[in-house]
C-alpha cells in the first residue's frame, strides 16, 4: 500500500483496523475481484474525499414525466366530474398510472387507475373508501411489474382519528412521543370479500388504515394489497431497489409528525418530515433499520444489496440481503470540520471575507446520532480540530446519491425554507464522496 501523507491520514477513517486508508491488498494483488454484494456492510473500508464535483445524475422516466394526452382526452370526454392530476408511465411504457380526484374530494386525497398508453381504462385500482396520499411518491418498480403508492382510509366527517390530536388543547411540548415501533395491525375498514361487479371496478375487499400505509398492485392494477400494516405509523417516502425486490422507506408515528409540524409552523418554517428508515420486502416482511430519524432520503446501492442513510454528519450503511445483515456507521464530523476550514480559507483567499457572509448560517448544530456502530480506528485529536462555531460551511448532510458500487456522494448545505419563501436560505452547498473498498481480510478470504 502506498504511503499516505499526514493530511490524507487525518481525512481518512477506516471501518476496520487496517494500516492506512482504502482497501488495497498490497503490491501483490493476485486475488480475484470481490463483489460488493458479498461484503458485509461492517467489512467495508472507505476513503473520504471533500469538495468534489457532483455525480452525473441519471435521468429517469419520473424526472421527465409528461401528461399522457390520450388519458387526458379520456377524462375530458368520459369523466367530467373527475380531475386528472398527473399520469405516471411505467418504465417499459406499457402502462400508465392515472392519479386523479373527484370534484367533491379533499384536495390532498387522490384516486388511482391504470390505463393503456392509448387512453383505454385497464383497471380502477382504489375503491371508494381508499384515499391516495403523497402523490409525488407514487412510483413503478424498475421492472414495471408493480406500482407502489401510499394510501389510507378516506377521511369523512366525524371520523375518529388513529390517535388523539396533540394539537387540541395543548402545545407540542406537552405531548409525549409514542413508541416509533408501535405496530398494531388494526383493520379499521375491512369489508367482506366481494367479487368485482365489473372488469373496470376496483376490489372492495382491500383493507385500509387510519394512517398512511404502502400499497402494491401489479402492472394491470390487480392484486392490490397493503404492503405495510402498521396502524399508527405514517409511511411518507419510499424508493425501489434497482432489482425491484424491495423498498426502503421512511416512516414516523402520527404523533411525532404532528408535533414536528406544529414546531416548524410555529417557527414560520416549511414542514420537513423526518422518519426512521425501514426495509420493506415485496412479501410484506419489514425490518426497522435504525432507531434514529432523518429527513434525508435513503438510497440503494446499485446491486440492491445495501442501503445508505444519512443522519446529520454521519452516514450509515445497512445490509439489505443475507441471513445475518450487518450495519456500519461512518462518522464524518472530524473530516468535515477539517475540510470546511480548508474550503473557507481558500474561499476567503480567492474572494475575500465577504464571500462567507450569510444570515443565520450554522446558527445551531444538531448533535446527530452517536457512532455506536462505527469500526473506525483512526481518531484525530480533538485539540487539532477547528472550532465548529467559526465555520459557516460546516453543515449537515442534506442529500445522498449512490451511482456506482464503490462511490457514495453526499451533499452538505445550510438550508432554511420559510412559509414566506422570500426569506428562504440555501447556501454553502458542497458535494463530497466516500470511496468504498472491501477489507483486506475479506479479499484474502475470497482469493483463497
Amino acid at each position: 500500500m502506498s504511503k499516505k501523507t499526514a493530511i490524507s491520514a487525518a481525512l481518512c477513517l477506516c471501518l476496520a483496523a487496517l494500516a492506512g486508508c482504502g482497501g488495497g491488498t498490497g503490491g501483490d494483488d493476485t486475488s480475484a475481484p470481490v463483489s460488493f454484494r458479498e461484503v458485509p456492510a461492517q467489512r467495508l473500508n472507505y476513503r473520504f474525499e471533500a469538495d468534489v464535483p457532483p455525480s452525473e445524475i441519471k435521468v429517469t422516466p419520473a424526472m421527465i414525466q409528461k401528461r399522457n394526452e390520450a388519458v387526458q382526452k379520456h377524462f375530458d370526454e368520459n369523466r367530467p366530474q373527475e380531475i386528472l392530476d398527473r399520469t405516471i408511465e411505467s418504465p417499459d411504457k406499457k402502462r400508465i398510472a392515472a392519479v386523479y380526484r373527484q370534484l367533491t374530494d379533499e384536495v390532498a386525497q387522490f384516486r388511482l387507475d391504470i390505463y393503456s398508453p392509448d387512453g383505454q381504462l385497464v383497471k380502477k385500482v382504489t375503491h371508494e373508501e381508499m384515499a391516495v396520499h403523497f402523490p409525488d411518491t407514487i412510483v413503478w418498480s424498475p421492472d414495471s411489474q408493480n406500482l407502489a403508492f401510499v394510501a389510507m382510509v378516506r377521511a369523512t366527517e366525524g371520523m375518529v382519528p388513529a390517535v388523539p390530536d396533540p394539537l387540541k388543547g395543548k402545545g407540542p411540548e406537552e405531548v409525549a412521543e409514542e413508541s416509533p415501533d408501535a405496530e398494531v395491525n388494526a383493520n379499521v375498514n375491512a369489508e367482506p370479500a366481494q367479487p368485482d361487479t365489473a372488469p373496470g371496478e376496483p376490489p372492495k375487499d382491500v383493507i385500509t388504515f387510519r394512517t398512511e400505509q404502502i400499497y402494491l398492485c401489479n402492472a394491470d392494477g390487480a392484486d392490490l394489497k397493503p404492503l405495510t400494516k402498521n396502524e399508527g405509523l405514517m409511511y411518507f417516502y419510499f424508493v425501489w431497489a434497482p432489482d425491484s425486490s424491495a423498498l426502503v422507506s421512511l416512516a414516523t408515528s402520527i404523533t411525532e409528525w404532528r408535533v414536528k409540524q406544529a414546531r416548524m409552523q410555529g417557527a414560520g418554517e416549511v414542514f420537513l418530515p423526518e422518519g426512521r428508515p425501514r426495509l420493506v420486502e415485496k412479501n410484506g416482511r419489514e425490518r426497522l433499520l435504525d432507531d434514529y430519524a432523518t429527513t434525508v432520503r435513503p438510497v440503494w446501492s446499485p446491486d440492491s444489496a445495501k442501503v445508505a442513510v444519512a443522519f446529520d454528519r454521519q452516514i450509515r450503511i445497512y445490509d439489505a440481503v443475507g441471513e445475518r445483515p450487518t450495519q456500519a456507521a461512518i462518522p464524518l464530523q472530524n473530516e468535515l470540520l477539517i475540510a470546511s476550514k480548508a474550503w473557507e480559507e481558500k474561499k476567503k483567499a480567492q474572494e475575500g471575507p465577504g464571500a462567507l457572509a450569510t444570515p443565520d448560517s450554522n446558527s445551531e448544530t444538531a448533535p446527530g446520532p452517536p457512532a455506536a456502530n462505527s469500526n473506525s480506528n483512526v481518531q484525530t485529536p480533538t485539540s487539532a480540530l477547528p472550532d465548529p462555531s467559526t465555520l459557516v460551511s460546516f453543515n449537515p448532510i442534506v442529500a445522498l446519491e449512490w451511482p456506482e458500487e464503490p462511490l457514495i456522494y453526499f451533499q452538505t448545505a445550510f438550508v432554511k425554507n420559510y412559509l414566506d419563501s422570500a426569506e428562504n436560505v440555501s447556501s454553502f452547498a458542497r458535494w463530497h464522496r466516500l470511496i468504498l473498498s472491501p477489507q483486506q481480510a475479506v479479499m484474502e478470504t475470497q482469493g483463497n
